[in-house]
């Protein structure tokens, strides 16, 4: 089972991961990313919807996803 599957989210945007006891407090733009991963979409798709969402230039959207995405491998949240 995927770990970002496993994310249990509270109103505050706060995701615990029962299995491993972490805590994560995301902003509204990593919770659509977490969101968006968790529905099966491709990097190319959440780039695409979040800019379409977001006033952001594309190069730097490119860049900060690709970031939150390297972290949430690091955490062993995605692979």
């Amino acid at each position: 089972m995927n770990a970002l599957s496993q994310l249990v989210f509270d109103e505050n945007g706060t995701a615990f991961h029962p299995t491993m006891g972490n805590s994560y407090q995301l902003n509204a733009v990593a919770l659509d990313i977490v969101s968006l991963l968790r529905e099966g979409k491709t990097k190319s798709e959440l780039l695409e919807i979040l800019q379409e969402k977001y006033d952001v230039e594309p190069n730097e959207l490119f860049i900060d996803v690709s970031d939150f995405i390297a972290k949430l491998k690091v955490y062993g949240l995605f692979s």
